[in-house]
């Protein structure tokens, strides 16, 4: 995209949006070993200074959070203008107690700023089964309401409160026009284990779908979008992004992207009014959104936990796009896989056996698997129409020995094509996630 251009200042870059994160003992109290780096920043407030129109996409895991369910029936208005973000305990499986403590969190927040309480969202992500420090929490959030702000400095704040077992924050905006007005979109996210996103905008699995730490997504925009235009604009950008990538096929009970367009760019409403609104200038936007979400979505896999190696795994000759989707999840999933990647064994006899037991329709003898550098189009090919060819092993082991690298894989059955942003599985994930019994401080969520 030619308009396009990456800017500071993450999700307070578009007009209108504050934002703090502040320490408020959350994490010592309630968390597991991939937060205990001392007083750390473990709540965090978002606001925009006018009403918002929002959108959302939350974890179809059958097993889901007080805060995604609050955020699912508040959603549904189409309107919002607060965010308040806990990391340190996810809210998960606390029965009616977890339900009383998210709404206590967002009426909290909608006293101090006079709002409705249906126009402030909450998310959360920790240990599960934790009842939640609401006394903290609430000091929390009266503290971050003094000291929010719209300079970088407090968006960082904002992405460090929301991490986990992150080794570092996640935030990116861009700046693009909308019929010849500037407009901004940024954005924190916040995972680096239980990560397998398959969210849906209404939490339900969609039909035939295959399912697999939280991820977490807030995203700010000051472009006039209608609600149904940006439910729309977020669910495409999600699904090419945040529902293309694991780290360790765990999705979360927490999973949640939360997008607000509060309007201050002052640009012709997209979605409203469609004599007014330009296709080019809705294309504009969800060029804008992918990018940032697919972005975002990649630096959670590089800062998985124990990740040595980012594979992109690209299936391409299917006869389905459902069976393109289903042989990447599989092999982007595998243990087995997912470990020769970790020890650069160019190992296509994993792979190819991932995708038999796959759900996918596979043609042994039509199969081709291959390697290159992101993004390159020259190829070193492992295996030919099932085949393996005279590549040498000391060539295929140099193709895989990149910190990064592309996988591909064509069926020569159809055209449909699919992409998965996978890790390696290392023996630093096995060790962070196992835990010591005798030490509750080393135990996980």
């Amino acid at each position: 995209m030619t308009n396009l251009k990456e800017i500071a200042g993450a999700v307070v870059a578009p007009q209108g949006f504050l934002a703090g994160g502040v320490f408020c003992d959350i994490k010592r109290l309630g968390t597991g070993k991939g937060s205990q780096k001392g007083p750390k920043r473990d709540l965090a407030l978002i606001i925009s200074e006018v009403p918002a129109t929002v959108a959302g996409m939350f974890t179809t895991n059958q097993i889901c959070a007080a805060p995604v369910k609050v955020c699912l029936e508040r959603v549904a208005g189409g309107e919002a203008q607060a965010i308040v973000i806990n990391s340190g305990n996810a809210n998960a499986c606390t029965g009616r107690q977890g339900m009383k403590d998210a709404r206590a969190m967002t009426a909290e927040v909608a006293k101090l700023f006079h709002l409705p309480a249906a126009h402030v969202l909450v998310g959360s992500t920790g240990r599960i089964g934790v009842t939640m420090p609401l006394a903290n929490i609430r000091a929390g959030i009266r503290e971050a309401a003094q000291r929010l702000g719209n300079t970088p400095t407090h968006a960082a704040e904002a992405a460090e409160a929301i991490m986990t077992s992150d080794t570092r924050p996640k935030q990116m905006a861009v700046e693009f026009k909308l019929g010849g007005r500037v407009a901004r979109l940024g954005g924190i996210c916040k995972g680096a284990g239980m990560i397998h996103p398959g969210m849906s905008a209404t939490g339900r699995r969609p039909a035939a779908r295959p399912l697999h730490a939280t991820m977490l997504c807030f995203l700010t925009t000051d472009a006039a979008v209608d609600a149904r235009t940006l439910r729309r604009a977020l669910q495409e950008a999600v699904a090419r992004s945040f529902n293309r990538i694991t780290v360790d096929g765990d999705m979360s009970t927490n999973d949640t992207v939360l997008l607000l367009a509060n309007g201050l760019a002052e640009n012709p409403p997209l979605g409203a009014g469609r004599g007014r609104t330009r296709p080019r200038d809705v294309e504009t936007f969800q060029a804008a959104l992918n990018h940032v979400c697919l972005e975002l979505a990649k630096m959670i896999v590089r800062d998985g936990e124990g990740v040595h190696r980012v594979v992109t795994v690209r299936v391409s000759g299917a006869k389905h796009a459902a069976d393109a989707d289903a042989a990447a999840r599989a092999v982007a999933n595998s243990a087995l896989v997912k470990a020769s990647w970790h020890g650069g064994d160019p190992n296509w006899g994993r792979i190819i056996d991932a995708l038999g037991y796959s759900a996918a329709t596979v043609v042994e003898e039509k199969v081709d698997i291959g390697y290159s550098a992101p993004g390159s189009r020259k190829r070193v090919w492992s295996l030919k129409r099932g085949q393996p060819t005279k590549t040498t092993f000391p060539e295929l082991c140099r193709a895989v020995a990149l910190p990064e690298f592309d996988l591909h894989i064509q069926l020569n059955l159809g055209s449909a094509s699919a992409v998965m942003y996978a890790a390696d599985l290392t023996e630093d994930y096995v060790s962070f996630n196992k835990g010591d019994v005798t030490d509750a401080a080393t135990l996980g969520g």
